[in-house]
């Protein structure tokens, strides 16, 4: 089984792992799933969905307002876009860069991915554990990034 998305990185050898991998191909998918909104219920998973979404818009907002920064695109529910600006206009080669700083930091994980012909770091928020804290340690981690020219 493969699977392709812009923001997915993939190996250059003939076999990549990611089309290896059994939570690709396993069945059953959906009962994690069922099993959150049962206990959940409707409002805990509204509650869910509205929290990651609130911390989604901060986290695009702030890193779209650091200098060198702009928002390509949202915050749309739980994601957004933002590259980063290059003074000899090389944004996507910036934008590759300053993703590879956070990712190599480690504090935080964005992924990248091409939207209307640019780069662009992919800002999505999924996991119910993410906090305040963790929206503000983020930025913090794209702010320094984006210090070591």
């Amino acid at each position: 089984m493969s699977f392709r998305a812009g923001y997915l990185i993939h190996a250059d050898e003939a076999r990549d792992q990611l089309d290896w991998n059994p939570e690709w191909s396993r069945r059953a998918r959906g009962f994690a799933c069922y099993a959150a909104i049962r206990s959940l219920g409707r409002q805990g998973l509204q509650d869910l969905v509205e929290r990651c979404c609130a911390h989604a818009e901060r986290l695009v907002t702030g890193t779209g307002a650091l200098p060198g920064a702009e928002i390509l695109s949202g915050p749309r529910l739980n994601q957004g876009l933002v590259r980063f600006r290059a003074a000899d206009g090389a944004h996507d080669d910036r934008t590759d860069a300053v993703i590879a700083r956070i990712q190599g930091e480690g504090t935080t994980w964005f992924g990248g991915t091409t939207w209307n012909g640019v780069r662009a770091m992919r800002v999505s928020v999924l996991n119910w554990r993410t906090t305040e804290r963790d929206v503000e340690r983020a930025t913090a981690a794209v702010r320094a990034a984006l210090s070591h020219h």
